[in-house]
């Protein structure tokens, strides 16, 4: 209980800290890179050494830091955004559901770090959205967005969503496969309680797009899930 309660107030007392010294950089940062590596990965990797998590990372020689990428990776947990921040080399921004920007502090905090929110319950607004995304793609901003949607209950890759390979086609550009291991060991779904153990990140090939269009989108969406399961099943996951 004590663990709980400490670890607990502590990721939320540093991240108001953090969430405000990112405001306060943002004031000096247009396109969000210097809150991406002065705030959002300090914060991500201080959170994990105090829960004790340790990651073990491959793959990361497949990202080429100077081109936009459409990072897509399997979801678990929450505790999956601070892996990403800490550990993926590139500056990239999340695609995340609208409701996320309302949270007090936070909200401002990744509106200034350039994220993307998108209104799911809105469809003519989440196309808008998306087209935005895909122009931000084109000139040069890496996106990380989790095709799933929503954090799997047992860990188990579940179905993916069309939305971030419309997004890959339609701005050309490779997408990069990610698979998280274990971080629903870490904190499940639905709870708070956090605990120790190891976590791995791999990072996998880029899958180019060039060779698709829209009719062939579901054969897009198979090769992804297939690297994703590949390298999950490496871990044993």
């Amino acid at each position: 209980m004590i663990r709980f309660l400490f670890l607990n107030a502590f990721i939320g007392v540093h991240t108001v800290i953090f969430c405000l010294w990112a405001i306060l950089l943002s004031l000096f940062d247009r396109n969000g890179r210097l809150i991406r590596y002065y705030v959002c990965e300090p914060w991500s990797k201080t959170i994990l050494w105090v829960c004790g998590i340790k990651a073990h990372i491959t793959g990361q020689e497949n990202i080429n830091g100077d081109v936009p990428h459409v990072f897509m990776c399997n979801h678990q947990s929450y505790f999956d955004i601070f892996a990403l921040l800490a550990y993926l080399p590139s500056d990239f921004k999340f695609i995340l559901k609208h409701e996320l920007m309302r949270i007090p502090l936070l909200g401002l905090a990744m509106k200034r770090a350039g994220y993307f929110a998108i209104e799911r319950e809105n469809p003519r607004e989440a196309i808008r959205s998306m087209d935005e995304v895909v122009e931000r793609v084109k000139a040069g901003t890496s996106i990380l967005i989790f095709p799933e949607g929503t954090r799997s209950i047992d860990g188990r890759l579940q179905a993916l969503k069309k939305g971030a390979f419309h997004v890959a086609i339609k701005s050309g550009c490779d997408i990069i496969p990610i698979a998280i291991s274990n971080t629903c060991r870490i904190v499940t779904k639905g709870s708070f309680k956090i605990n120790k153990g190891d976590i791995a990140i791999h990072f996998g090939r880029p899958i180019s797009v060039k060779d698709y269009n829209r009719k062939e989108l579901p054969r897009l969406m198979e090769q992804v899930r297939r690297a994703i399961l590949e390298m999950m099943e490496a871990d044993g996951a």
